[in-house]
């Protein structure tokens, strides 16, 4: 289970150490071995351990690709889904296309969402982060929310 938020640099290759505390979780779960996409509705990526990304392409792969809507989703996971690899210091190369894409420089974010991480730009996920904090209080909670007791 991953959460939490990590600040992390990426170094000059392209390269992000993953955090410590999660490493031995990695290589128990999937040998080290992870699937980053880009993410459809938000400029981040979204990095999984290998087993749960396979579960997740068998699903988008069962959809009807005569539905326009589902092969643009296919187009986009599937496309843009890069096999990576912890090396010996924990540290995996993020492809340039895909750091372009969610506008990645040197200080990126580790968010963890429970199955999988998210990957942000530092800044856009602190504008993100403010927007998500500012949001009107009038928005509606959704009903599945509603019976959580924080």
């Amino acid at each position: 289970m991953f959460r939490g938020v990590n600040p992390i640099n990426l170094d000059a290759k392209g390269r992000m150490a993953l955090p410590a505390r999660y490493r031995e979780s990695v290589h128990s779960h999937c040998d080290g071995r992870m699937v980053v996409t880009i993410d459809t509705e938000d400029k981040c990526l979204l990095l999984y351990p290998q087993p749960e990304w396979d579960e997740i392409q068998a699903r988008i792969d069962a959809l009807p690709s005569f539905n326009k809507a589902v092969r643009r989703i296919q187009r986009l996971l599937t496309g843009h889904a890069t096999d990576l690899e912890l090396d010996a210091n924990g540290r995996m190369l993020l492809p340039a296309p895909l750091r372009e894409y969610a506008q990645l420089d040197k200080k990126i974010v580790l968010l963890g969402q429970g199955n999988k991480f998210e990957i942000w730009s530092e800044e856009l996920w602190n504008s993100t982060r403010d927007e998500y904090l500012q949001a009107d209080e009038d928005e509606e909670i959704p009903q599945e929310l509603q019976s959580l007791s924080l």
